[in-house]
C-alpha cells in the first residue's frame, strides 16, 4: 500500500518538474539574447519509468513493444541533452521517501528543443543581424499552454490517487 503512495508521489514530482520548465519557457518566450548567445531555446522534460524491484508475473505485464516502459522512456536520439555531462545540473524532483525499488516515474533529463524559432524583420532591435532580422525563441505559446494543461491534469490525477491511497491506509488502521 505504501508503494501506491510512492508511485503517486513520483508522478506529482515529475509533473511539477514539467510545470516548472513550462513556466520557464513561457517566461523566456521573447528572450532574443541569452548569456550563451542567440535566442532562448525551449526546454523539454524527459520522463522515464522506474521499474519496481519486485518482478510482476508475466500475465500482468503489458505485451510487446507497447509496454509502459517503452511508452514512458524518451528516445535517446534527442539532440541537445542537458545534464551532468554538459555541466548543467538537473533539478532535484525526487520526493522524500521515494526509492527506485517501488516503481513510478522520474525526470530522466532535460533537453533543448532544436527547432528553429521564427525570424522577424526588426532593424531597430539591438539583437538584429546586419540585415535587420532578429532570431526569436522557438517557444510556441499555444504548445506550451497545452503542455501546461496536460501536466496540470496529470498532477491532479496523481494527487487523487495519493489521497485515495492515504484514505485506504487510514481505513485499514481503523480496522
Amino acid at each position: 500500500m505504501f508503494s501506491a503512495l510512492a508511485i503517486a508521489s513520483s508522478g506529482l514530482s515529475a509533473q511539477r518538474a514539467r510545470m516548472d520548465v513550462i513556466a520557464q519557457n513561457l517566461a523566456n518566450a521573447e528572450t532574443t539574447k541569452t548569456p550563451q548567445g542567440g535566442p532562448y531555446q525551449r526546454r523539454v522534460v524527459n520522463l522515464e519509468a522506474v521499474e519496481p524491484a519486485v518482478a510482476f508475473p508475466t500475465s500482468l505485464t503489458a505485451p510487446g513493444p507497447a509496454s509502459m516502459t517503452n511508452m514512458l522512456n524518451p528516445s535517446p536520439t534527442t539532440a541537445g541533452m542537458l545534464g551532468p555531462q554538459s555541466g548543467m545540473a538537473l533539478p532535484s524532483f525526487t520526493p522524500i521517501g521515494f526509492t527506485d525499488d517501488t516503481g513510478g516515474v522520474r525526470v530522466a533529463s532535460l533537453s533543448a528543443d532544436q527547432r528553429e524559432g521564427p525570424i522577424i524583420y526588426n532593424p531597430g532591435s539591438p539583437d538584429a543581424d546586419k540585415n535587420g532580422y532578429v532570431h526569436m525563441p522557438n517557444v510556441n505559446m499555444t504548445e506550451e499552454l497545452m503542455d501546461l494543461m496536460n501536466s496540470r491534469r496529470l498532477y491532479e490525477a496523481n494527487a487523487t490517487v495519493f489521497q485515495v491511497a492515504r484514505a485506504m491506509l487510514h481505513k485499514a488502521i481503523d480496522i
